[in-house]
């Protein structure tokens, strides 16, 4: 499995991963991304400032994400909680798995080639939000080392809650 950054040849697969993700919460009766969102425009503009990856297997695009360092506004203010920290951190953001790569352990390999990004720049916190009806992330979430810190609202005003898991930058997972 390899973990790069998107390129614009990428686009194609990876909405092609964000219809089946669009079907699979629809499925599940979660209400995230049913508006048309995330449209090509937005993975584009992820693309164009170098903050989306995929993770390949057999050079088949198997998954995708958007890795966010320090910037993200909507974490500004929690409620019904707080985070763990209040320092630098990263987020991801768009993360979805192809169908035929789900339960492979992609989602986990992703999430660790961003621990790893994290360490090389120092930063100690990563954080995460969802749809609270999105009982598979969650799960995935806690699975992975994240503790619930509360509810943020995204800038159209939907609730998400939030996640974070503090990074030891010594630790070699």
């Amino acid at each position: 499995m390899n973990f790069r950054l998107a390129t614009h040849e990428d686009l194609s697969a990876m909405m092609a991963i964000v219809r089946q993700a669009q079907a699979s919460l629809k499925a599940r009766g979660v209400d995230q991304w049913q508006n048309g969102y995330p449209s090509d425009g937005v993975i584009l503009h992820d693309i164009a400032g170098r903050q989306a990856y995929v993770a390949t297997a057999g050079g088949e695009v198997a998954a995708m994400a958007t890795v966010v360092l320090n910037d993200e506004p909507t974490y500004d203010e929690i409620f019904d909680g707080e985070w763990l920290s209040l320092g630098t951190f990263a987020v991801v953001h768009r993360m979805a798995v192809g169908d035929r790569f789900r339960q492979s352990g992609v989602a986990s390999f992703i999430f660790k080639q961003v621990e790893a990004v994290c360490r090389r720049h120092g930063i100690a916190s990563f954080k995460v939000d969802t749809h609270s009806d999105n009982l598979p992330m969650r799960r995935f979430l806690e699975k992975n080392g994240f503790a619930y810190c509360g509810i943020i609202f995204l800038h159209d005003g939907n609730r998400r809650v939030a996640y974070e898991k503090l990074l030891n930058n010594s630790d070699n997972t």
